[in-house]
């Protein structure tokens, strides 16, 4: 079975449905940050700390590598005959993970544990790429700079974690 050609409905719904996924995990991010600016500011940061504009951006273009990547697997899992794959079962764990930092870290101010979920996030990040370099190696290197910033955003909460 081939997947549907890249530009069809279904395909450009799957696409669709994948931005959906990632604009809610985002949008939750959002919701719980809406003091981010003020608390990053007011923490004691380390010299590596980036500025706080910097974040928006990152994340804008990580986000669209993210969902373009669960695509790819969903073509290639499309391709096998499948409607699903472990990559998009790990996909969907990162996604949610993803989610669950930002209120952890600024919402709740528990930075501590803020820290030990970013480590199980980047884990499940690495998890992800290993599967779908078996599926798909493109979907795969999508998600390279996602696992770097969350490795350097590990590095950043244990900071804030050491100094606060």
């Amino acid at each position: 079975m081939h997947p549907p050609p890249a530009f069809s409905a279904r395909s450009l719904l799957t696409l669709g449905g994948f931005a959906v996924a990632v604009a809610v995990a985002a949008g939750l991010g959002g919701v719980a940050a809406s003091s981010a600016s003020s608390t990053y500011a007011a923490l004691d940061l380390p010299p590596y700390a980036p500025p706080a504009w910097l974040f928006g951006p990152v994340w804008t273009v990580l986000y669209v590598m993210i969902a373009a990547s669960a695509w790819v697997l969903w073509r290639a899992a499309q391709t096998r005959g499948a409607a699903w794959s472990p990559a998009l079962t790990a996909w969907a764990v990162q996604l949610v993970l993803n989610a669950a930092w930002t209120p952890i870290f600024f919402a709740g101010d528990r930075y501590g544990l803020a820290l030990v979920e970013i480590v199980v996030l980047l884990a499940a990040v690495v998890v992800t790429i290993a599967l779908a370099r078996r599926e798909r190696p493109a979907a795969a290197w999508l998600l390279v700079p996602y696992v770097a910033w969350v490795a350097f955003a590990t590095a950043l909460n244990a900071g804030i974690v050491i100094l606060n």
